[in-house]
């Protein structure tokens, strides 16, 4: 029993907050005019607008003519409705309609504050809302700024070039410096938009808009992950900034060498001699489906066991034999041979050099011709000396 009372309890205190809540707002009643910023400053010679709300709390909808009074001599003021001129609105019950009151303010306005009055007039309802505009000859300097282009993708080999818009919205011509907070070793630079001309400063003419290019670019050693650099401008006391990110991918990076760091090795001609070859990755990717290729002098032959090799992890290694013959009639003597390593466009290689020393073979059959040639010069001279 005491549940299903506190049940029945629990729904009413529900069913009473909606009610109360619109009790509240039914506390208000009737018409208003609304902005944002009822008091403002602009430049003579400019065109300015003020963003308004005519609001109806609990009233009948019903027509409302518009107008604005305390115009100064020479200035031009106009009520908008939906980027139209419109004379008049009408609100909804609990709804509101937008308006934007656009002044042109002449060269010559003079210097101080007037005090401008829009006015909302019906059958049984009104509203007014004054506008202090103050008219000042210098504005307070203005910056804004933004990438077009906010978030890259690329590898660790990538230059990210990001293209900033600066907008002076000051009454005056500024200088902005330009400045970039970027992670350790990331390399940052400013350049014209359709330059390669390095930049530490642009000038900005009033109102108006530059574009610049943020070039960013990652150490080799980078890890893949989000980074992210902030752009940053500044001229007198106005300061601006922005964020972009890199979004860098991983990098296989191979690397060959011999056992222990080694790259020399030794070969006899026309044997076939097997060389230890470790490859590395020191990227920050896989890399994967390596291809082993090797160039060496005229007449050798290379290869490998095994031709490929399937993945190497990052800061991981596999070893392979490289497998070199010289020809039988090469030359004793150092030669170079260049060993490579790709996998999806990226290589790695290193040059070996390899003494080659003549067979044992060669030796004896070279003593042996050499013999040879002794005994048939001793039996001429023997037989013909004689004569």
């Amino acid at each position: 029993m005491a549940v299903r009372f506190l049940t029945f309890i629990v729904g009413l205190l529900a069913l009473a907050a909606p009610a109360s809540a619109v009790d509240a707002n039914r506390d208000i009643k009737g018409l208003y005019l609304l902005t944002d910023y009822p008091a403002l400053t602009v430049q003579p010679g400019t065109t300015s607008t003020v963003n308004l709300k005519l609001r109806n709390y609990a009233l009948a909808p019903e027509r409302l003519s518009l107008s604005v009074s305390d115009v100064p001599q020479g200035w031009t003021a106009t009520l908008l409705g939906g980027g139209q001129p419109v004379a008049a609105a009408m609100p909804a019950t609990d709804d509101s309609v937008s308006l934007d009151l656009r002044l042109e303010v002449p060269k010559d306005a003079q210097i101080g504050t007037h005090t401008l009055t829009v006015n909302a007039d019906g059958a049984t309802s009104h509203a007014s809302l004054p506008v202090a505009i103050s008219l000042a000859k210098d504005l307070p300097a203005k910056l804004t700024l933004q990438s077009q282009l906010p978030e890259l993708r690329g590898s660790s080999r990538s230059s990210f070039e990001y293209t900033l818009t600066i907008k002076n919205d000051s009454g005056k011509k500024l200088l902005a410096s330009l400045a970039a907070e970027a992670p350790p070793n990331f390399d940052t630079s400013f350049t014209e938009a359709y330059g390669t001309q390095q930049l530490t400063a642009i000038p900005v003419d009033a109102g108006k808009t530059k574009d610049v290019k943020l070039k960013v670019t990652p150490p080799d050693t980078v890890d893949a992950g989000h980074y992210t650099v902030t752009a940053r401008v500044a001229a007198e006391d106005a300061r601006a900034e922005t964020q972009v990110t890199l979004d860098i991918s991983g990098q296989p990076k191979l690397t060959l060498a011999g056992r222990d760091g080694l790259l020399s090795a030794r070969a006899t001609a026309g044997t076939e001699a097997s060389i230890p070859v470790v490859v590395t990755n020191t990227g920050t990717a896989p890399a994967e489906n390596i291809q082993l290729s090797g160039s060496a002098p005229s007449g050798w032959k290379v290869s490998f066991e095994p031709k490929t090799i399937d993945r190497i992890a990052p800061n991981e290694h596999k070893e392979v034999q490289a497998l070199l013959s010289p020809p039988s009639k090469a030359i004793a003597g150092d030669y170079v041979t260049s060993l490579t390593a790709t996998s999806h466009g990226e290589n790695g290689h290193a040059d070996f050099r390899v003494t080659v020393t003549t067979s044992t073979l060669w030796g004896v059959a070279g003593i042996g011709i050499i013999g040879a040639a002794l005994l048939i010069m001793v039996g001429a001279v023997a037989r013909f000396g004689r004569r």
